[in-house]
């Protein structure tokens, strides 16, 4: 059974926003255009409390940004305050098909973790009930998009690669904050035989 995951096409990722994606308003008209082609369309939700871990505003001296140490030299990269809980931008945009969407699943809760994947937090301690509640659903093929295409679209791909899934990235429903990590992002995504698509091409 076919599954539309939209990703974080919330106020904050959108022009004007507090982390604002380029161009990434311009991705809502389609995905609402294919939305009746799934049998299940789920959307993931970033909804951080005050003072996150991942804000550059919770460290004194740091910048939006600029990356932070963290443990088993893993780093962090800290953001402008964005999608906190209650918040305006932390909203899924009304341009969306929101009547479409029978499931939101929330990220990025935990206040010393981020959370980029749909999956996951970033250190794998948590899962979010999104692949259980997709398994449920009895979901074979994953269709994802939003946004960023750099951040939270490609780890959320990678793990529902990890997870069973054969998913499809829909290319053209996905903006990057970064077209360098972009292009990173999207020859690691091929190398894993994730398919990239566009949407006029869903079988």
């Amino acid at each position: 059974m076919k599954a539309l995951l939209i990703v974080d096409v919330q106020y904050d990722f959108l022009p004007g926003g507090a982390l604002a994606v380029p161009n990434g308003n311009h991705i809502i008209e389609g995905i609402n255009d294919i939305v009746e082609r799934f049998e299940i369309v789920v959307a993931t939700q970033d909804w951080h409390p005050d003072g996150h871990f991942s804000f550059a505003s919770s460290h004194e001296g740091k910048h939006p940004f600029e990356e932070l140490e963290i443990e088993d030299g893993k780093h962090q990269t800290l953001w402008p305050d964005h999608c906190v809980q209650g918040s305006k931008g932390a909203e899924i945009s009304h341009d969306l098909d929101t009547n479409a969407i029978q499931a939101v699943i929330r990220k990025g809760m935990d206040p010393q973790i981020d959370s980029y994947s749909g999956f996951y937090d970033n250190f794998r301690k948590r899962n979010t009930g999104l692949s259980g509640y997709l398994k449920e659903r009895q979901a074979t093929d994953l269709y994802v998009c939003g946004l960023a295409a750099d951040y939270c679209v490609f780890y959320t791909i990678m793990d529902a690669k990890r997870e069973g899934f054969d998913t499809f990235f829909l290319e053209d429903l996905t903006r990057p904050i970064d077209h360098k990590g972009y292009a990173k992002a999207r020859l690691i995504m091929e190398n894993e035989g994730i398919e990239l698509i566009n949407s006029k091409n869903i079988q």
